[in-house]
């Protein structure tokens, strides 16, 4: 078996994750998508970053993606046992339409991109199969629930067993949700290191039914009330809401008019079970430093890519 000759695209889509009541179980695929292109040469390693994430261009071998790349490729080796050496060099050309740090799963798809790519480009790819790549991806991010959807598509629950991360995709009858995008940044360790230690028992009690209620309406198409009700929580977004109050100040006004909406992932996005134009109704001056996103619940998950590399574009 040889390493595959010329480059591999991936697209990899945006994800959100919790979706309010599912803490760390919960993820939705999105329709807003990087695109990376990797390359074995026999030379070093050569990054060119467009968008997204341009000012870590020149991390070299510290590089999310690059390192991703090089653990798989030890796995994959460990796998074959003694194969032919791998070239040196990576070229590694990213376009990359996730914000960062803003709750949409822009560190998932970099791990599950470096997976996805490292995977076609290895002789022994063939051996490394979905469950595996989840579980590898769980390992570098830390938990699933943004990698399982990326990786899937569609709507996803993800717990670790004892063997690793596993995974269960879900058909949803919501087909498109609103993003509402701040400017500014929150890196995910800030807003996990305001959450408490322990939470009252009634608390997680009702977020349990919660996040039962929110499977049951978004695959089953039920009333948007229902979907209102799915959404709360009381977990994780009243404690982060300090570290973006802007954020938590939005999903108040948009629930109080009715409006399903939740903190994105870690946030500070939020996201609407909603069309765009219903929240410009509600929230005429959402515009204001936000950048809104009407997007469709992405099918599928991460692929490799044929045709022209739209990472040229």
């Amino acid at each position: 078996m040889d390493w595959t000759e010329g480059p591999v695209l991936v697209r990899t889509p945006a994800t959100s994750a919790n979706l309010g009541p599912g803490f760390d179980s919960l993820g939705l695929a999105l329709s807003l998508y990087d695109d990376v292109e990797v390359e074995l040469t026999g030379g070093a390693v050569s990054i060119e970053v467009d968008g997204e994430g341009a000012e870590v261009a020149d991390r070299g071998e510290r590089h999310l993606i690059v390192k991703v790349l090089r653990r798989t490729f030890d796995v994959l080796d460990d796998l074959a046992g003694s194969g032919p050496a791998r070239p040196p060099g990576i070229r590694l050309r990213c376009r990359n339409r996730i914000p960062h740090s803003r709750g949409l799963g822009s560190s998932s798809a970099a791990i599950v991109a470096g997976i996805v790519a490292a995977r076609a480009l290895h002789p022994a790819g063939k051996l490394f199969d979905d469950d595996a790549a989840l579980r590898l991806a769980t390992e570098i991010e830390g938990h699933p629930d943004n990698v399982a959807p990326c990786l899937a598509g569609g709507l996803t629950v993800a717990w670790t067993a004892p063997g690793g991360a596993r995974l269960v995709r879900l058909e949803s009858q919501v087909a498109q949700v609103t993003a509402l995008v701040p400017e500014q940044r929150l890196p995910t360790e800030r807003a996990r290191s305001v959450l408490p230690a322990t939470v009252p028992h009634g608390d997680a009690a009702a977020n349990a039914g919660r996040a039962a209620l929110l499977i049951a309406a978004l695959t089953g198409g039920l009333p948007e009330d229902v979907l209102l009700d799915a959404t709360e929580d009381r977990l994780h977004q009243d404690y982060r809401a300090p570290a973006m109050p802007d954020s938590a100040a939005l999903v108040k006004t948009l629930r109080d008019a009715g409006v399903p909406a939740v903190i994105s992932g870690a946030g500070p996005t939020v996201l609407a079970f909603t069309n765009a134009s219903r929240v410009d109704s509600v929230v005429p001056e959402v515009g204001k430093g936000w950048h809104i996103h009407p997007l469709d619940v992405a099918t599928r998950g991460a692929r490799v890519m044929t045709g022209e590399p739209e990472v040229r574009a």
